[in-house]
């Protein structure tokens, strides 16, 4: 078409990961340029270009010149098959992807061949000139999906709060209609209680389905607050996991052909590049709740995280029937370095407060390089994590442990000999007038500290190692001994001869 270049990147790796969390210059599959003028006033140009075959996801970045002249472009997408969306002029980048895209388009399969960008000019001026360029991403690894936000939605480290266990109408979540009746609950009624208790960051995971990855996808741009995360809770008979940042197909009927034993899904998982945190584990299975304990045949070293405290077990106490610290700790006595977690399981959106299994009770909250979906998941990868039982908006637990030259966080390792001092350094807020207690299989570091803390205080204690393997975990409790927060591991291995 006269005006109009074609610059094809062979072999680029560049994919859409490139264009939500890199600089805007970073390196794309195909770019394409034109010039529009007053001969394309009232008119549509498709511009072709060339999807190539397994592309999961097309981006497209587009900008053009003129617009101070009042030049305007408007942009949709065909692929060979199909129309694939109209943003007109109120969106100047967009992702049709598999299974979510941009709202305005919509998602679906992404044949190969030749599609085309679809320009329309509804105003030009008879002098005026409209350079334009469209920048294409393929995606062509689910690993590459890095979140429905665009970059991070807060810059720098520090601790961010949310609720990784969620439900709604796309699943099993219901609440009151105007009229009072029970109705499946929108997504929305779920977010808004998440961003009125002052989340950064949920989960919602439906069972077994993807149905509300969409809305996510739209809903984001409204939550400039909170990172929205796509999960599912893979519900099975032989137990319930949550998985995280992925919207990639995956299996769940476990003990069938589709997917043998748990072996299938972990491997479906690694490869679209989410993470799993085992659900509930300590609850009975039967007939109230077919599945709800754990007992599927499970290589832990693929298993990023227990679900140590559900919402749904709160009525009983953080510690009372149906707690999964138990199970959680029986792991990390076998050896497993896994990150204990918490959730909700809130099915009916605007819980009050006061009741169990409202949104954000329990929290958890996650040291992060800035708030994104990937720093957030390899947040809780790294350990460094806490419970915040009551869901709290300002209470705080961080651990650092000292011995010699080595230091370590909640998820670290210090390797140790016998008889060797440890500086434990336990940093708090908000739980003036509680104390810590200690757990773990290191016997040479288990003691109770009764002395109460005063409100921001960071205490170092000093105790002595044992030189075995093991691990030692700080939580903090009340005045009563309830848990109010549940700190994670740091692991010891025994030092070098």
């Amino acid at each position: 078409m006269p005006g109009m270049t074609k610059v094809w990147r062979a072999g680029a790796a560049a994919v859409v990961a490139a264009l939500l969390f890199a600089s805007p210059a970073a390196a794309q599959d195909v770019t394409l340029t034109g010039v529009m003028t007053h001969a394309d006033l009232a008119t549509y140009r498709e511009v072709p270009f060339r999807v190539p075959a397994g592309v999961g996801a097309v981006t497209v970045e587009f900008d053009y010149q003129g617009k101070a002249e009042r030049s305007v472009i408007d942009l949709g997408v065909r692929d060979p098959q199909r129309f694939r969306g109209w943003s007109g002029g109120n969106k100047a980048r967009f992702t049709v992807a598999e299974t979510w895209a941009t709202p305005s388009y919509l998602p679906g399969p992404i044949p190969a061949g030749e599609w085309k960008l679809i320009l329309g000019v509804p105003a030009i001026r008879p002098a005026s000139k409209a350079p334009y360029t469209a920048r294409i991403w393929f995606e062509r690894s689910p690993k590459d999906f890095r979140g429905f936000a665009a970059a991070p939605l807060k810059d720098g480290p520090g601790w961010y709060r949310g609720d990784l266990h969620l439900h709604t109408a796309h699943s099993d979540g219901s609440c009151a209609a105007q009229s009072g009746a029970r109705v499946p609950c929108p997504l929305f009624r779920t977010t808004e209680a998440a961003a009125a208790r002052g989340l950064d960051f949920i989960a919602v995971t439906e069972h077994n389905t993807t149905s509300h990855h969409q809305a996510l996808a739209e809903l984001q741009h409204y939550y400039d607050g909170m990172v929205l995360i796509p999960g599912r809770e893979i519900t099975t008979f032989q137990g319930h996991a949550n998985v995280f940042g992925t919207t990639a197909p995956l299996d769940f009927q476990l003990g069938g052909p589709r997917a043998p034993e748990l072996g299938t899904i972990l491997g479906e998982l690694e490869a679209a590049g989410g993470i799993i945190s085992v659900n509930h584990p300590g609850l009975p299975s039967g007939e109230a709740c077919m599945g709800c304990g754990w007992t599927a045949k499970t290589d832990w070293s693929r298993v990023a995280a227990i679900e140590a405290i559900n919402g749904g077990s709160l009525k009983f106490g953080a510690e009372g029937p149906g707690t999964g610290i138990p199970f959680w700790e029986a792991r990390l006595n076998a050896g497993f370095r896994l990150t204990g977690v918490g959730g909700s399981d809130n099915h009916d959106g605007p819980t009050p407060l006061s009741q169990t299994q409202s949104v954000g009770s329990p929290t958890t909250v996650v040291y992060a390089e800035n708030l994104s979906q990937p720093a957030i998941l390899a947040g809780v990868r790294s350990g460094r994590v806490f419970v915040d039982v009551e869901g709290t908006r300002d209470r705080l637990l961080d651990v650092t442990a000292t011995a010699g030259a080595q230091t370590a966080r909640m998820g670290g390792l210090l390797r140790l000999k016998a008889g060797e001092t440890v500086r434990i350094a336990v940093a708090t807020a908000g739980v003036a007038g509680g104390h810590a207690t200690f757990a773990g299989p290191a016997r040479g570091l288990i003691r109770t500290d009764n002395a109460p803390f005063a409100e921001g205080e960071t205490r170092t204690l000093e105790m002595t190692a044992d030189g075995a393997r093991g691990w030692l975990r700080i939580d903090v409790r009340g005045p009563d001994g309830k848990l109010w927060l549940l700190g994670n591991p740091i692991y010891l291995e025994p030092a070098a001869p």
